[in-house]
């Protein structure tokens, strides 16, 4: 897009909306909006679970801990086993977008587990999880632009599927969204209905052309339609299997259907992302905790420390075993040159035509 396309589309834009995004720009910052945002979270987490939790009976919490069924934990575990395994096809399907086909999977599995698991319990994962897929990819011959390419792709793919779960959640079950945020069920709804129409556009945008966003070498080229629609699955199947370990630490009684507690796994998990704390401590156990009142808190309260259990302390463990391990080793046994990309042999290529001086271009 030329720079007098934007400014008529910019001049589309009603001058109140421009002047208030100015004004955040400008004297605000939308860095600073977004860690205001990260505290209140936080600070109404905080809050809700002080009232929530000062008459709980440590005893019963520990004692619904010991009589979870044994099967039952190890279902949870299979279910976040499946959802990691699933997270390794968000970087596999981002290098092959981006054009590093020569990244082999077992290379996009150690730093989609890695990463992941190290940014699900630090925090500021859009940094940390960086971190690490740099420190692997770098020895692919990858650089922080294609990270950072990656990254977004990654990105996408979980926000696309955040986008799906939740406007087809919400429309068949609109009360799951409102133990949340409290608003009507007929309004959750709607809301719902716009987020999957915009979803629908988004589809069919990307599959009416190809689409590139960006400016220089930060420009990604979007996935066409049928890998859009790849995208969503893969992000469907992630969040399904993180759900289903949640669904089944949960007490039996009262009875809550699963598209009910998928709903409200993951609006949860969005609230304790959008906090910035390390696992989304606090944010994501207030938000279970106010949307499933009808159910016992200790036991519940127990099912959430099982699922922490499984889905962060264990992950993140093995994941720092697994990178202690790989740099132990790269220290003794240094990696052989990456192989080289197509892109990489075209400009070899044309730098050795430049310093032929009788070829020809």
């Amino acid at each position: 897009m030329t720079d007098s396309a934007k400014r008529v589309a910019a001049d589309k834009v009603p001058k109140p909306v421009r002047t208030l995004a100015r004004f955040f720009r400008e004297k605000i910052g939308w860095h600073r909006i977004g860690f205001a945002l990260s505290i209140a979270i936080i600070t109404i987490a905080v809050v809700v679970l002080y009232h929530l939790l000062q008459d709980i009976d440590t005893d019963q919490v520990i004692g619904a801990i010991r009589t979870t069924l044994p099967h039952d934990i190890i279902l949870a575990a299979v279910f976040v086993a499946a959802g990691y395994f699933t997270l390794t096809f968000y970087d596999l399907f981002a290098l092959r977008t981006i054009g590093r086909d020569a990244v082999p999977y077992r290379v996009a599995a150690l730093a989609a587990f890695t990463s992941y698991s190290v940014g699900h319990n630090i925090g500021a994962s859009v940094f940390s999880a960086a971190a690490v897929r740099y420190r692997i990819y770098s020895g692919w011959g990858l650089n922080a632009t294609d990270v950072a390419k990656l990254c977004f792709i990654a990105g996408l793919t979980f926000w696309l599927g955040n986008a799906t779960v939740l406007g087809l959640g919400i429309t068949y079950a609109p009360e799951a969204a409102s133990a949340i945020n409290q608003a009507p069920p007929w309004i959750n709804r709607g809301i719902a209905i716009l987020t999957l129409a915009i979803l629908c556009s988004y589809v069919l945008w990307v599959w009416r052309g190809s689409r590139v966003i960006g400016r220089g070498q930060w420009q990604v080229r979007l996935p066409g339609g049928p890998l859009t629609l790849l995208q969503i699955l893969i992000g469907i199947i992630d969040l399904s299997c993180c759900a289903l370990a949640m669904y089944t630490l949960l007490p039996s009684e009262p009875h809550l259907g699963f598209v009910t507690l998928a709903v409200i796994f993951v609006s949860a998990t969005l609230l304790g992302f959008a906090s910035h704390s390390p696992g989304g401590l606090g944010v994501f156990d207030a938000a279970m905790l106010v949307a499933l009142w009808q159910m016992d808190k200790e036991q519940l309260l127990a099912g959430l420390l099982l699922f922490r259990l499984l889905y962060y302390i264990a992950p993140f463990t093995l994941a720092l075993i697994v990178l202690g391990c790989r740099e132990l080793i790269l220290n003794f046994y240094p990696p052989p040159a990456p192989p080289a990309t197509i892109s990489d042999i075209i400009a070899a290529g044309k730098k050795e035509a430049e310093r032929e001086p009788g070829t020809k271009g």
